[in-house]
């Protein structure tokens, strides 16, 4: 048999082998918006099977309100309802801040579990994991906020702003947190396991939510610490929702949250995608 007929009869037989396998024609790739919005259901799926992560978001918020309002705030204020206006927009801020870290810890398990892997073979654009995971995180982010604006109205919080207030406040609040999510799922890439995932990130969040203006006015603070309460980010964000929730926000405060929001995901983004690409 000469090659020419060796070659046709190889052709004939890969294209009976490929009718074989599939009988349709395969299916167009998945574009970037498309599989970012299967791997956000793939994080809405697993909240549904495990409803116990929502704990942070729900419980925790009503317990920190609770007890800083009706242990400190006779102490600190003078009254329980004056120190609740002051109070509510700090402890949102550090209740949404804190749980910004759950996108590093998710996407580490995926590493441990082997998950991580699979997801780079798929003929899919690759950040799409991390970014259906993070607008699930706005869900979250959302549903604290709101949970903690509904009972801070029982409790007797006024938001002299009104709903635009309120509502300009939750979105700096989403984009500041957003940004500050980066950071974790960079952690999330170096660390080895989950529990040193969150330890690192307890150990960097609880400095800066406590020594903060989220429960006590700055000038009451020792000058050596005033300075770094003045540059904390989350001192910036805590003034700018505040403003905003009491109808007193500038545009001064509004632009510091956003360029420290920027600066954040301009570092930690490509560097979260960096590693993500090459992480072996």
């Amino acid at each position: 048999m000469t090659n020419t007929n060796k070659t046709n009869v190889q052709s004939g037989t890969d294209k009976q082998l490929r009718e074989a396998i599939a009988s349709t024609d395969r299916p167009a790739k998945p574009n970037p918006l498309s599989s970012s919005l299967t791997f956000a259901s793939r994080a809405l799926l697993r909240i549904k099977h495990v409803p116990e992560q929502l704990f942070d978001v729900t419980v925790f918020p009503v317990i920190f309100l609770l007890m800083f309002t009706y242990l400190f705030g006779g102490a600190i204020a003078g009254s329980t309802s004056e120190y609740l206006q002051f109070l509510l927009p700090g402890i949102l801020v550090m209740t949404v801040s804190q749980i910004t870290m759950y996108t590093g810890v998710d996407l580490n398990n995926d590493i441990t579990k082997g998950v991580f892997d699979r997801f780079r073979t798929l003929p899919i654009w690759l950040p799409s994991a991390l970014v259906g995971a993070l607008l699930v995180d706005t869900v979250r982010y959302t549903m604290a906020a709101t949970i903690m604006m509904v009972l801070g109205l029982i409790l007797g919080f006024r938001p002299e702003g009104g709903l635009a207030g309120v509502l300009g406040a939750l979105i700096l609040l989403l984009i500041f947190s957003f940004s500050l999510s980066w950071v974790w799922t960079t952690l999330g890439l170096i660390m080895r396991s989950e529990k040193s995932l969150m330890m690192a990130s307890m150990m960097v969040i609880f400095p800066l939510t406590f020594v903060s203006n989220v429960f006590v006015d700055p000038e009451t603070l020792p000058s050596w610490l005033q300075g770094f309460v003045d540059i904390n980010p989350i001192s910036l964000l805590v003034t700018g929702v505040r403003g905003s929730m009491h109808g007193a926000v500038t545009w001064e405060q509004v632009g510091w949250i956003l360029l420290a929001s920027a600066i954040i995901t301009a570092i930690f983004a490509p560097l979260t995608m960096y590693m993500y690409r090459n992480k072996k």
